[in-house]
């Protein structure tokens, strides 16, 4: 039997530098640098940066989730959620281990879809660290809702013409290239009718027209492009995949990308619950430490069990993915991931705050920021809702109707049948009284 809740030494050992590095080395980086980690790099940034990227290929721990072909480790799901929970505590982080969400979904599809010529153009130099890509395929309309999608891409010669608006379309702004996501064929279903294209940033008619920011960011200053693409014509070489394969394409992407954002989730919330501990340890009130105090007590222990609970539930979904290698089996287990993890970081940061009173709801803290991410997890890559929907429809899927006017446990029916099974050793009992 199998069952086994320990790290194998080796890989732990690798774990234990990842967790120092990251937090003496890159931690530093998010108060020095704050919303530059996809910012190419230039300058000071360059200087300090590249030498931390090397000191990660040294240790191997350089863009894992790819195989030894593209210059990564080939490690499964579940190798990764041990990485990216260290990670998740610093923006700067997965930049600096080659992991960077959306490149990372990005170089997986072109490393599975892309041709010899796509590979060289596109998903080396993103390996390297030297690029940024966007994934282009949410609209103002339509959300995340393919069925809706109106961009159209058109052919045109021996190219294609894409015309249509995109949404959201993170990191446009400093990206190289995006992946666009566009209907060829609206006289078929929306699963064989759209393609993906590879377009280059500067390609003429593409129209960054604002960057949408978060709350808390300045009008126009974020990195959420609104982008109108006006007559964008690009050669039938930048088609990734063949034309009608988008949707087949966007589940291999997604189906990863979830799981990697539960991943590096659980390391943000276990930080918030850190700064909680610590906070309730130090502060002194009404005579006595918070740490002293019921109240506070119910909210260290309802995150720690939340927490853990939720970190189980990744890891074994990402097992689940590493064993049967079928993103759609599991769809069930990383729908409800997605499902349970703005809540789990909600939670826990919220109550956080509410132990560092007044300081918490500062600037000078990062619970509102933390906060914020909960609430942006439960719309990427899909709203919350849906997700509910498909898992409650996997999970009806293993179920069935009862033909009898009563429920099958219902305990009147349940127990004549009982009875009637053991009715000769009732019949005894009876005649022994």
């Amino acid at each position: 039997m199998a069952w086994d809740f320990e790290t194998d030494p080796e890989y732990q050992a690798q774990l234990d530098w990842a967790d120092e590095f990251v937090r003496n080395e890159v931690e530093p980086l998010d108060l020095i640098w704050p919303h530059e980690q996809f910012v190419p790099l230039d300058g000071a940034r360059r200087k300090a940066i590249d030498p931390l990227k090397e000191r990660v290929r040294q240790k191997g721990l350089w863009a894992t989730h790819l195989g030894p072909e593209l210059g990564g480790q080939g490690h499964g799901q579940l190798k990764l959620a041990l990485l990216n929970e260290i990670l998740g505590r610093s923006s700067w982080a997965p930049v600096v281990f080659g992991c960077q969400a959306p490149d990372t979904g990005n170089a997986e599809i072109i490393a599975h879809f892309g041709t010899a010529t796509q590979k060289e153009r596109y998903l080396r130099p993103l390996l390297e660290g030297e690029i940024f890509s966007s994934y282009s395929m949410t609209e103002p309309q339509a959300g995340a809702d393919p069925a809706r999608f109106e961009t159209r891409a058109t052919r045109d010669g021996d190219g294609w013409v894409i015309n249509g608006w995109k949404y959201f379309s993170s990191n446009a702004a400093t990206s190289s290239f995006l992946i666009v996501m566009a209907v060829t064929d609206p006289d078929v279903s929306v699963y064989k009718g759209m393609s993906m294209f590879l377009v280059p940033s500067d390609t003429p008619g593409i129209e960054i027209v604002r960057n949408v920011g978060l709350y808390g960011e300045p009008m126009n200053g974020g990195s959420h492009a609104l982008i109108h693409y006006d007559n964008v014509r690009v050669p039938d070489d930048d088609l990734l995949g063949g034309a009608g394969q988008a949707f087949a394409i966007a589940q291999t992407r997604l189906g990863g990308g979830r799981i990697h954002h539960a991943m590096r989730t659980i390391g943000l919330a276990q930080k918030a619950l850190d700064m909680m501990c610590e906070r309730a340890l130090s502060r002194v009130t009404a005579g006595s430490a918070l740490s002293d105090k019921q109240f506070v007590q119910g909210y260290i222990a309802d995150s720690y069990a939340q927490l853990k609970q939720f970190r189980l539930f990744v890891l074994y979904t990402a097992w689940e993915i590493d064993k049967y290698q079928d993103y759609k089996r599991v769809r069930k287990d990383i729908a409800a991931v997605k499902v349970v993890m703005p809540t789990v970081l909600h939670d826990i940061a919220w109550r956080a705050m509410q132990v560092h009173g007044a300081l918490g709801v500062t600037n000078e803290m990062p619970f509102f920021t933390m906060i914020h991410g909960a609430g942006v997890m439960g719309l990427a890559d899909g709203p919350t809702e849906v997700h509910k929907t498909t898992v409650a429809r996997q999970v009806l899927r293993d179920h069935s109707p009862t033909d009898d006017i009563w429920p099958s446990e219902w305990i009147p029916k349940k127990q004549g049948a009982a009875r009637e099974k053991y009715a000769e050793f009732l019949e005894h009992e009876v005649g022994n009284r």
